[in-house]
């Protein structure tokens, strides 16, 4: 099957601007109709979205359950099958961007600011509260770090997997667009660039943009408190708002010079500074108790993967999973979009098994290793009789990693380090999303108008002010996981066709292969019979010249 090359014919300028009309300016519209709606019904609007929350995460907490796994079981089969053999962007496709480089960017995107504030306060609230056994032990430290792992392991990795392979594929090995129209495409052809591809992208988009600003809000209020905690600089909406424009305007810079100038840079010294950070963390704590728990709380997690990954708490009957499992893999599958094309936007040149080992088990492994640093060793103080990290996860969250820092050696240097980190893990959220949602507008373009990524930077950054002086965050936190269910939906569909592309192309390859083997069969056995008549020949010469 030869390689077809489609691109959207719905690309116009406006001002400068390169954009799909239908695309552009309806998520415009949608964007502000639904912040001044929120604002001007704000409570009302909040318990609405979190009574529908609620209902998804109490009549569909199974159904998120059991798809994300298949999405595991799905990429694992691909990846050690003969489809793992498949260049992103065909047999001669080169890397963009070295391994070590790629690995900075996509963990950034990925994970980031959450991991810095939940790899404390998330094992101490399991520890304290876990389900089904007495709080405090050592069984429930064990508990809280298998349910931490899982949380932020392979299940979240999987969901970025699935949507940055198939953008990925479609894009550079079919040549459609950079957009989430682009992996319907063996299933509706050119019907995606109706309609119903303009819808799917809107809705990527609000998804996108609602969860950047969510998290970006959420963020500095997070960032605020830390900073009132080392240094008494008051949290409130001033130094919140002053942290969103200082982000919003590094990353509106980053997003500038572009994806190679920009947000790589930025990436690499994020996975730098991290390092650094570890690195003291590891060397100034119990350093042997933490190899110690790194392999146990690994060993404990795998051996319990189908069990923890598969439980419902169908007898215990509590709202704990709603609460936490539910609740991330509705916000892990929202964010997918955004992660996922971000994700495909770097990886072309790789193999299908590089690229899902790559986003599937290597971050999970970092993941992993830091948790069990910070989230092991602030349970191992608690163990010791230091309440103080329990009572600052109680009180807020936001404080925790300080408390946390605070019981070492050169806790002034390690909290610094952890407030640049947090700074940068926001800005490369940012720019990343900035960019995405513009492939998203633009017809699925990789390079677009410097006007056009500054204008959906400062959307962001705008965005997420308002809803932190007007108070509609969490209302809408809750409509953003909401959008969770459908793209679930969503994704069980991507599966079937992602497959389906692969199968395409991995036959055209195996009929190629066979018919290069049968070309190289025929041309030997000419060879050989050529040399044989040669040879004849030559006898019959000899046998004519002595007569």
């Amino acid at each position: 099957m030869a390689k077809k090359i489609v691109r959207s014919d719905h690309v116009k300028n406006y001002f400068g601007l390169q954009v799909n009309p239908v695309v552009f300016f309806a998520s415009v519209f949608l964007i502000f109709s639904s912040i001044t709606l929120v604002l001007i019904y704000q409570k009302t609007s909040e318990s609405m979205f979190l009574v529908v929350q609620s209902f998804i995460a109490e009549k569909t907490g199974w159904f998120f359950i059991l798809v994300i796994n298949v999405f595991i079981v799905f990429l694992l089969v691909i990846a050690f099958g003969k489809f793992g053999q498949l260049r992103i962007g065909g047999a001669s496709a080169t890397t963009e961007f070295s391994t070590l480089s790629w690995f900075a960017m996509l963990f950034s995107a990925g994970m980031g600011i959450g991991l810095l504030f939940w790899s404390v306060g998330e094992p101490i609230t399991h520890f304290s509260n876990p389900p089904g056994i007495e709080g405090g032990t050592p069984e429930a430290a064990i508990k809280a770090m298998n349910l931490t792992f899982l949380h932020w392991g392979f299940h979240a990795w999987g969901v970025y997997a699935l949507v940055g392979l198939s953008l990925a594929y479609f894009t550079y090995s079919r040549g459609l667009p950079l957009t989430i129209r682009s992996v319907f495409y063996p299933l509706f052809g050119d019907r995606i660039y109706g309609w119903p591809g303009d819808l799917i992208d809107i809705f990527a988009v609000l998804a996108t943009l609602f969860g950047l600003a969510t998290s970006l809000g959420f963020g500095a209020q997070q960032m605020a408190a830390g900073v009132e905690h080392l240094w008494g600089i008051d949290s409130g909406h001033g130094t919140q708002i002053l942290l969103i424009i200082g982000v919003t305007l590094v990353a509106m810079v980053s997003v500038i010079l572009g994806v190679d100038k920009g947000v790589k840079v930025l990436s690499e010294w994020n996975m730098r500074i991290a390092l650094v950070l570890l690195i003291l963390v590891v060397i100034l704590g119990p350093t042997l108790f933490i190899f110690q728990a790194f392999v146990q709380n690994t060993g404990s997690y795998l051996f319990h993967f189908i069990e923890t990954s598969t439980w419902t708490e169908s007898y215990l009957q509590s709202n704990w999973q709603n609460d936490w499992t539910i609740f991330y893999w509705g916000w892990w599958i929202a964010w997918s979009p955004f992660v996922g094309m971000f994700i495909a936007r770097i990886s072309k040149g790789r193999t299908v098994r590089e690229f899902i080992l790559g986003v599937l088990i290597l971050p999970s492994l970092v993941m992993f290793f830091w948790i069990t640093a910070f989230g092991s060793t602030g349970i191992h103080q608690v163990l010791l009789g230091d309440e103080g990290l329990v009572r600052a996860v109680d009180s807020n969250v936001a404080t925790a990693l300080f408390v946390f820092l605070e019981q070492f050696p050169l806790a002034a240097v390690l909290n610094t380090v952890g407030i640049l980190l947090i700074a940068g893990f926001f800005i490369t959220s940012s720019d990343s999303g900035s960019l995405v949602i513009d492939s998203l507008t633009s017809g699925g373009q990789l390079d677009v108008p410097v006007g056009q990524r500054i204008f959906w930077a400062l959307t962001e950054g705008a965005v997420a002010a308002v809803l932190l002086l007007g108070g509609g965050l969490s209302a809408l936190q809750a409509a953003t996981i909401a959008t969770g269910l459908p793209f679930a939906i969503i994704l069980l569909f991507i599966c079937f066709s992602l497959y389906k592309a692969l199968k395409e192309d991995m036959d055209h390859l195996e009929k190629q292969r066979s018919l290069k083997e049968k070309e190289s069969y025929e041309d030997l056995v000419g060879e050989i019979v050529r040399r044989r008549q040669s040879s004849g020949m030559g006898k019959t010469n000899e046998s004519t010249d002595q007569s």
